[in-house]
């Protein structure tokens, strides 16, 4: 299954770029978004690619080979923007993109957890330098902080009893696999929420992921410092697949806002066509916002 970029008219529209300019792209997965920036930059603008998936990497160096002169691709998180952009010596910047989903290639072909819907090790990691790991945490956390997690990164309503039968589970035997874990969940929900439009399961695996990659804290991380490498009139550009992430960015940009620091290009996140959704159905949940650096 191809990756298919998200909302790529929207991303160039609002970042805008040309001849010459130099663009990041914070999280570069299959290169998509890069390319289209590639594309558009020349003849010397440069593009950073940055990816905590080491095989994404590898991905994006693939996808670009033809434009080596002008990507540079490194393999660590965004959240580090700053000490990375000095590392590179990538200046100045007029763009940034940051697409906080993750892509099909890791869903199908990363066998790290990610999805419930084929049997793999429960690892959901991007960055196997991490020591944490969702079997970490569904076997050795507390209830309560199991609870926690799936409540707190999941919204998910029935935190309470999927905690308490994971941890009743894991007391007969460790919990290894996703289709293990899946099975928790679809026992510990009640018969009619088993099988709706979104899978019982699907918040929980969403939950996981976030704590185990530290998700919302590196983007709560990233923000100031990409505003901060910036150059005036440069402009920020980020998509994010749930109301959590939306919602610590809608903020920052508000706040900043009020500083007088930035201008928001779009007073209300920009959504895909449903002609985009019915392409791409993981475009359905992306909302894109966009400022522009004033001073």
């Amino acid at each position: 299954m191809a990756h298919i970029p998200v909302l790529t008219k929207e991303v160039l529209e609002y970042l805008d770029p040309k001849s010459d300019e130099n663009f990041i792209d914070g999280t570069v997965g299959q290169a998509g978004h890069t390319l289209l920036l590639l594309e558009k930059n020349g003849q010397k603008g440069k593009v950073l690619g940055i990816d905590l998936d080491a095989g994404q990497i590898e991905n994006a160096k693939a996808k670009t080979a033809r434009y080596k002169e002008r990507v540079i691709l490194v393999h660590d998180s965004y959240a580090n923007l700053k000490e990375i952009v000095k590392k590179n010596d990538i200046r100045p910047v007029s763009g940034i993109l940051l697409d906080l989903g993750f892509s099909s290639w890791q869903l199908e072909n990363s066998t790290k957890g990610f999805s419930f819907q084929k049997d793999e090790m429960l690892d959901m990691r991007y960055d196997l330098q991490n020591t944490l790991t969702a079997e970490k945490i569904v076997n050795e956390y507390p209830e309560d902080s199991i609870k926690n997690i799936l409540k707190e990164y999941g919204e998910e309503k029935f935190a309470k009893q999927i905690a308490a039968k994971i941890v009743k589970q894991r007391a007969v035997k460790r919990i290894q696999s996703t289709f293990q874990l899946k099975e928790i969940i679809e026992s510990a929900v009640p018969a009619k929420f088993q099988r709706g439009r979104i899978h019982c399961a699907t918040r929980s695996f969403q939950a996981l992921r976030i704590a185990v990659n530290d998700e919302l804290q590196s983007l709560a991380k990233a923000l100031p410092d990409a505003l901060s490498v910036l150059s005036s009139q440069g402009r920020l550009v980020v998509i994010s697949f749930h109301s959590l992430e939306d919602r610590i960015v809608k903020n920052f940009f508000k706040e900043k806002a009020q500083e007088g620091i930035v201008t928001i290009l779009t007073k209300k996140p920009v959504v895909a066509s449903d002609g985009e959704v019915s392409q791409n159905p993981r475009a359905r949940s992306a909302k894109l916002r966009a400022i522009i650096k004033t001073n």
